[in-house]
């Protein structure tokens, strides 16, 4: 997907229907800047509010997706273009997110050896190593949130026994059980509790 030629589109479609931008963010219940950084491609309308935009504009999702009204003869071969580089989009940004995950915990657990080392051997007040040792566990705390919110979001888990593949919610993956990225928990689907493998497709 082009952003830039999308943020045209909804631009010149927003003019055709006589609306400013502050009337189409009112309209939408955003801000002015949000519709501005549509336009400008800097940011995509959240998907929440897509269907409700398109209306408003006189446009299809796919339209809107593709930057231009799509002839009816080339609207399904288009449609399915679209919908494979959103999945590849995807795809590619949970695999950023997993390994940004890497190296987030990797740079926290550093942080805190090397914090506790200091309060261990440095030479320093009682109260200044219980600090240092505070703080070496405290900031594990948003890194292991972080870290759970994405492992629940980026791609999905696949259940070993009827291969089901889902997002389970925070709750399952903060309490389950875990060795690496496969996770002990019980699938939606069949109903079998069992390691469930992180993957970052929707293939069955």
């Amino acid at each position: 997907m082009d952003q830039i030629q999308i943020g045209k589109f909804i631009a010149v479609c927003r003019k055709e229907k006589g609306m400013t931008q502050a009337q189409l963010a009112e309209k939408m219940r955003v801000s002015d800047r949000a519709v501005s950084k549509w336009e400008t491609g800097k940011n995509m309308p959240d998907s929440s509010i897509m269907l409700d935009l398109c209306a408003e504009l006189g446009i299809t999702v796919n339209d809107l997706l593709n930057g231009r009204r799509i002839a009816m003869d080339n609207y399904k071969e288009t449609a399915e273009k679209i919908m494979l580089e959103m999945r590849q989009a995807k795809e590619q940004n949970d695999r950023m997110l997993l390994q940004t995950e890497i190296v987030m915990c990797s740079v926290s657990v550093a942080l805190m050896l090397v914090l506790d080392l200091l309060a261990a051997y440095m030479n320093m007040p009682d109260w200044m190593r219980v600090v240092l040792i505070a703080v070496s566990f405290l900031q594990l705390i948003p890194c292991f949130h972080i870290s759970m919110k994405i492992e629940q979001r980026a791609g999905y888990y696949m259940c070993k026994n009827c291969g089901h593949r889902w997002v389970p919610e925070y709750r399952q993956v903060l309490f389950s059980p875990h060795i690496g990225r496969s996770r002990k928990m019980t699938c939606p689907h069949c109903k079998e509790r069992s390691y469930h493998k992180k993957v970052l497709t929707k293939d069955e």
